[in-house]
């Protein structure tokens, strides 16, 4: 669990040295997003689909809540708080993102159901490509004009192709892919410690000089999706682990993702701030829960 240690040296060298991390942009940073999505492309195989299939009703619940629980709660901070049109919209952008890799950790370390949530992340990436420009464009057209094909293009070229391109490969070259596949896990640390700074460096005077006003949003954004990714599950019936595996699914979003969506699309350098941001909170809030989570023991023994 060095994840959240090393994000914290990789967002303190971006907050302090930029220099140091924002030639990372643009199309690199892309490529970068790109570069992940393959990885975990390639630790998946048709197996992992028969999976969801046969068990669907947990993954539905947290695809569910990945896309409604966040989107709402973005769309609700932003006017409670009467954030700015372009601020709001960068935090609905980011409501709108599938799951990050990184709450398979903390999910792990939560003593949650690892393989549920791989299979949650799985189907909300792959679903990204329809449902993050479709609900963007719904809950936040009416803010920012925003182009919702241009946005499903980028998508489907940042997210859908590459870890598709990731699964063909696993299932055609089986024995190669399972000679470097010791090494995908850390591939994808590295290159999400990477991504998780870049986005500070970028915006890092936007931060200097509205650092509470730009992070209280996202705090709030992300500590309700993890609570309300717990409650929702608790009071349909479900289990201890199945719950705390979609609480942190709930919580935890691709902020790279969308900071790579936000400054492609966007012009106004504040709709990637909440993203930036995100990367911060999210990381560091998702590993204290999972650490408390660690040290409560699981009573229930419900499969469900």
């Amino acid at each position: 669990m060095l994840f959240p240690v090393w994000a914290l040296i990789s967002g303190a060298t971006a907050f302090f040295y930029p220099s140091t991390l924002n030639w990372i942009s643009g199309p690199k940073f892309e490529q970068g997003v790109q570069l992940l999505m393959l990885a975990m492309g390639l630790s998946l195989s048709t197996e992992d689909f028969r999976k969801c299939a046969a068990n669907p009703v947990p993954i539905l619940l947290g695809f569910l809540c990945q896309y409604s629980v966040l989107p709402l709660l973005a769309v609700g901070i932003s006017r409670v708080l009467h954030l700015s049109p372009a601020f709001s919209v960068g935090l609905i952008l980011l409501g709108c993102c599938p799951g990050g890799q990184a709450s398979n950790v903390a999910t792990y370390v939560a003593h949650g159901d690892v393989a549920l949530s791989v299979l949650m992340t799985t189907a909300s990436t792959l679903a990204a490509s329809i449902m993050t420009p479709t609900l963007t464009s719904i809950l936040a057209g009416a803010i920012i004009p925003i182009n919702a094909l241009d946005l499903a293009k980028s998508t489907v070229n940042l997210v859908l192709i590459p870890t598709l391109l990731g699964v063909v490969l696993n299932e055609a070259f089986h024995k190669q892919i399972d000679r470097i596949r010791p090494a995908l896990p850390l591939v994808a640390l590295a290159l999400t410690v990477v991504l998780c700074a870049v986005p500070v460096a970028t915006v890092v005077d936007v931060l200097k000089s509205n650092g509470l006003a730009a992070c209280l949003p996202v705090a709030l954004l992300h500590g309700f999706g993890y609570l309300l990714g717990y409650v929702l599950p608790r009071l349909l019936n479900f289990s201890e682990r199945v719950s705390r595996t979609v609480s942190i699914e709930t919580g935890m979003q691709s902020a790279a993702m969308g900071f790579a969506l936000s400054t492609h699309h966007f012009k106004d350098v504040l709709v990637a701030v909440p993203s930036a941001v995100s990367i911060v909170f999210m990381v560091w809030m998702g590993a204290a829960l999972a650490v408390v989570w660690r040290l409560i023991p699981i009573k229930d023994t419900s499969t469900a």
